[in-house]
């Protein structure tokens, strides 16, 4: 039987059937790693006070805080402890690309999206769940009452990946339909036009929202593992191409750089954060950013 850790695997993952059982393995994992990382100050059970600063009513301090600590504590509001996230996920047949055939682009995905779901009804933080292909598929409301996280698991277990996708319309709808200040987790592999993308996360910048962006490719996508005449094919259109692989690795392998520095900068500027990922890396990383921006909103 693996260990804790070892969840956090791909290829360890894969092995796992059950949706369900995938999210509760990788976060037990994860938080089972934390302690023996630089970040073994974050915990899933984030602290309902903070320190008390000029300005705040005195009658909110907390005396027995402070007959323990010696400082002034006062217990956050639930409007100050309650982080409002949606998971937002693509559902376009580019996401079921797997090139050694293990956890595809898709799969991946949403074994970090359960994942995060899991710890956010944990923590008692309402979360919902939005799927797009060329269009909005499915919306499910955030909630943070226990059985949300079973509605989100059926809803991600019953996905398919389909058909084309339209990034960009569907992100510029979502900032017209959610109203409230939210965290936005999309799950994509981006493959489409750059300047839309960032045009539509700027327009959810200016609605008040925050945005953790997973740009998840395949390891293949990323590394170029392929040798001799190979069949290159688009799977959302039909279309296909036969290449002499060594021929254009290296510049193929460049434009991908280019492709993630362009994203990286232009996103870093609008205050969106970034995360490429490959289905091969382990996934703790996503996680750490999930907890970073939480922490960094309160």
């Amino acid at each position: 039987m693996p260990n804790a850790e070892q969840y956090l695997k791909p290829e360890v993952i894969q092995t796992v059937a059950r949706l369900d059982l995938r999210a509760k393995f990788i976060v037990e994992g994860f938080l089972s790693g934390l302690h023996a990382s630089p970040y073994h100050g974050f915990s899933v059970e984030f602290s309902e006070h903070r320190r008390y600063t000029q300005g705040d009513d005195p009658r909110d301090i907390d005396w027995q805080v402070y007959a323990k600590t010696d400082r002034y504590y006062i217990k956050k509001y639930q409007a100050e402890t309650n982080l409002t996230g949606y998971l937002v996920i693509d559902l376009s047949e580019s996401m079921a690309y797997t090139y050694r055939q293990q956890l595809s682009k898709f799969d991946y995905g949403i074994c970090l999206a359960a994942s995060l779901a899991y710890m956010m009804i944990h923590q008692q933080d309402p979360v919902g769940l939005i799927t797009f292909g060329d269009k909005i598929r499915n919306f499910l409301p955030p909630r943070s009452r226990r059985g949300q996280l079973g509605n989100i698991l059926a809803m991600l277990a019953n996905s398919q990946p389909v058909g084309t996708t339209e990034v960009s319309q569907n992100l510029q709808q979502i900032a017209s339909m959610v109203k409230h200040r939210s965290l936005l987790m999309i799950f994509s592999d981006l493959l489409t036009d750059q300047k839309s993308v960032l045009d539509s996360l700027q327009r959810l910048r200016y609605a008040g929202h925050d945005v953790i962006l997973f740009h998840i490719l395949d390891e293949a996508e990323v590394y170029f593992p392929f040798e001799g005449m190979v069949d290159l094919q688009e799977p959302e259109q039909g279309e296909s191409m036969v290449l002499d692989a060594e021929g254009m690795k290296a510049d193929y392998l460049e434009a991908v750089q280019e492709m993630r520095e362009t994203y990286r900068e232009k996103l870093f500027a609008m205050g969106v954060d970034y995360v490429p990922l490959d289905t091969s890396m382990p996934f703790d990383k996503a996680l750490i950013e999930y907890l970073s921006q939480r922490k960094a909103r309160f």
